[in-house]
């Protein structure tokens, strides 16, 4: 059986294990030591560098300082998948600091630690930013025959999508949880699936929030968008009590 690497093994980098365990032996490194994964043996960083194909799997605002640090260090040959929730920044530093023989796929699986378990449709996103090597159809023939929707699309697409839907999730979720949203006795389902909604994106940690904000360049105008939406709900009850008071 062949093996490939995975840096960062975090909550996704999990999710990730137990998806490639099924076709592959995985050699992991994570700067943190871990109890014991089934499929999964920890290595050191550079034993990581040696293996064909590098799925790279840690937060947000540690990719640039990551990949800078391994750049000197991939070997001819090497293909870096990264599963970052945001694109542009992402693909944009793996092309300034890897080197040209490396080849570049860049991913976002749709689906989290906590989603993957209540989810089956899964989707994952994946941008064929220069597949040197021949290993973009190969990877994208193995997700889609673990039942992963593909959806091909540039960087910026996804960014711009990504804002108005998983940026929009989480910044709810968080409103939610700080106005203090709680289980009552007369609860709808409507209600019940907002609970679920903070549940989900607050279980997640508060790093990975702020790096979707921060990092995604289209998000500062999504919060705008919101805000402007409240204000207009906001501007018409107050025109409604005006004209009942006026009647």
């Amino acid at each position: 059986m062949n093996s490939i690497g995975i840096i960062g093994f975090g909550r996704f980098g999990k999710v990730l294990a137990s998806i490639l365990r099924k076709g592959f032996l995985i050699k992991a490194y994570d700067p943190i030591v871990y109890t014991p994964f089934s499929g999964v043996e920890f290595v050191s960083l550079d034993s990581v560098l040696r293996e064909k194909t590098i799925f790279i799997a840690v937060p947000i605002r540690h990719f640039e300082s990551l990949i800078k640090n391994i750049a000197p260090k991939i070997h001819h040959g090497t293909t870096l998948i990264d599963v970052c929730s945001v694109k542009i920044h992402t693909v944009n530093i793996m092309k300034k600091y890897l080197p040209d023989s490396a080849g570049i796929i860049a991913t976002h699986p749709m689906f989290g630690p906590d989603s993957i378990l209540s989810n089956n449709r899964l989707k994952m996103m994946m941008n064929n930013t220069k597949d040197s090597h021949n290993q973009f159809n190969f990877w994208r023939e193995f997700f889609m025959d673990q039942n992963i929707q593909i959806m091909e699309m540039s960087a910026d697409e996804h960014d711009r999508l990504a804002a108005q839907t998983q940026g929009v999730t989480h910044f709810l979720g968080r409103m939610l949880k700080e106005f203090g949203i709680q289980k009552t006795k007369i609860d709808t389902q409507g209600f019940r699936d907002l609970l679920d909604l903070v549940d989900q994106t607050c279980n997640d940690t508060w790093e990975l929030y702020t790096d979707l904000q921060y990092y995604n360049p289209y998000t500062k105008a999504m919060i705008e968008n919101l805000k402007l939406a409240t204000e207009t709900l906001d501007n018409r009850l107050k025109d409604i009590e005006h004209d009942t008071v006026a009647t």
